[in-house]
């Protein structure tokens, strides 16, 4: 359905009608009871019914709130201007409000694409955009974007892995913040634009693994990362090797042998990759002993 703007009149020229009205139906009854004549009493009498009649169509709009008017089950138009209104007391009018809205999501359970058990959640800022979709295209707007906040987010988490298991520069919970909030706001907006809203933001506020494989996955990550460190060290090490042989020949110091630079480079090798402090040795013989 396409929104469509309603018409109504200033609360405050209706009501300086309405007590004007209520002061001639109060004169004419005077006027009719002491004259005793019944038409006036009458006239006063249904002038009042009027006044009464015109009460209900007062009604108040605040900034960034709507007024959705429907008339006998028809969708007559929407009011978004603030201040003081009156329209047709025989519209049905319901408010809806235009603001921005949290969803602080609760902490789930879900299996990542690699099938781990993880804890996800997410924090959603989302408002109406279309006050007639909100309103007659879902049964409870309020409800249709908790429960379809938390099936996108379970469909997200299922789509990529908790993290990265290699150096590779594939899409993760963990590594790619910025991709995954973008990747869930996209797909909250899909889901939620038959209701008329617009999801201004979506981001994961917690991301876990499941305390079940969480010391499992603690271990392999100190794994990984020791693995990587292991691997810097090495890489420096054979760099320091190479310019120690590499120095010593250019600058004529000594001169070694193929066994003599393996036994060299054995020793250096051991001294750098070592975890501990290496004790030095004093060779006080020749350079064969």
């Amino acid at each position: 359905m396409k929104e469509i703007e309603g018409k109504t009149t200033s609360g405050g020229k209706i009501l300086l009608g309405a007590f004007l009205l209520l002061i001639l139906s109060a004169v004419i009854f005077g006027i009719g009871v002491y004259k005793e004549f019944n038409v006036l009493i009458v006239l006063g009498i249904v002038l009042c019914v009027v006044f009464i009649f015109i009460l209900p169509g007062f009604f108040t709009i605040q900034p960034n709130q709507a007024m959705v008017l429907i008339l006998f089950g028809k969708y007559t138009g929407t009011i978004k201007k603030e201040g003081w209104h009156w329209a047709n007391p025989f519209y049905s009018k319901k408010k809806i409000s235009l603001r921005s809205r949290n969803i602080n999501g609760e902490k789930i359970k879900v299996n990542d694409e690699m099938g781990n058990p993880i804890e996800i959640a997410a924090v959603i800022v989302w408002r109406v955009e279309n006050t007639v979709e909100a309103i007659f295209d879902v049964d409870n707007y309020v409800d249709y974007v908790n429960v379809q906040s938390e099936s996108a987010l379970r469909h997200l988490a299922g789509m990529y892995p908790y993290d990265n298991t290699e150096d590779t520069h594939t899409i993760s919970l963990r590594g790619s913040t910025d991709e995954v909030a973008e990747a869930l706001k996209n797909e909250l907006q899909q889901r939620l634009g038959k209701a008329g809203v617009i999801v201004e933001e979506a981001r994961l506020s917690h991301l876990a693994y499941a305390p079940e494989i969480a010391a499992a996955m603690l271990q392999r990550q100190q794994a990984a990362a020791i693995i990587a460190a292991r691997q810097k060290i090495v890489e420096g090490a054979v760099g320091m090797v190479q310019m120690a042989l590499t120095k010593l020949s250019e600058n004529e110091i000594v001169e070694l042998d193929e066994e003599r630079k393996a036994a060299m480079v054995s020793n250096l090798l051991v001294v750098l990759c070592g975890e501990r402090n290496t004790q030095p040795v004093i060779n006080t013989g020749t350079l064969h002993n």
